[in-house]
């Protein structure tokens, strides 16, 4: 995610996604997985403002525990179908694929949806894989900023 200001990118989209969120009245969480983990940044609520806090220690470099990022995520979907079982609940999960972890698709999610941040000249295409796994689109970063 370093390569060529992705990681900026990603950050960029995480806040239109929450203001949109905040805009919609919408729950959201931030689950960020880097490192050794995942651990929970914001919410699971409203968004009523953005803090800058959230987002700066969000790193990049490799080694990206993506299973564990989505057993997390998976937990708070769970819990969320138990507190409100009609909310529809949606899991957008912003990654450039490298990593070597395998996940299931998390059953409370309603929706998924992956941006993709691969770049180079050799894409391995394991976001795209994993999209197609998981019966979710794959979006770039450019689709959702045109």
């Amino acid at each position: 995610m370093l390569a060529g200001q992705r990681l900026a990118l990603a950050k960029g989209l995480l806040i239109a996604l929450f203001d949109r969120a905040s805009a919609m009245r919408a729950e959201a969480a931030l689950v960020c997985f880097g490192g050794a983990g995942a651990d929970l940044r914001f919410g699971p609520a409203v968004p009523r403002w953005w803090n800058e806090r959230w987002l700066e220690p969000v790193g990049g470099g490799g080694g990206t525990p993506f299973a564990a990022g989505v057993r997390h995520a998976a937990q708070l979907l769970e819990r969320s179908a138990r507190r409100k079982p009609a909310q529809q609940r949606w899991l957008w999960i912003l990654t450039d694929g490298r990593t070597t972890d395998e996940a299931t698709r998390p059953l409370h999610a309603d929706e998924v949806v992956f941006v993709d941040f691969e770049s180079g000249t050799i894409p391995l295409g394991r976001c795209e894989r994993l999209a197609s796994a998981w019966g979710a689109p794959r979006l770039t970063p450019e689709d959702l900023i045109e």
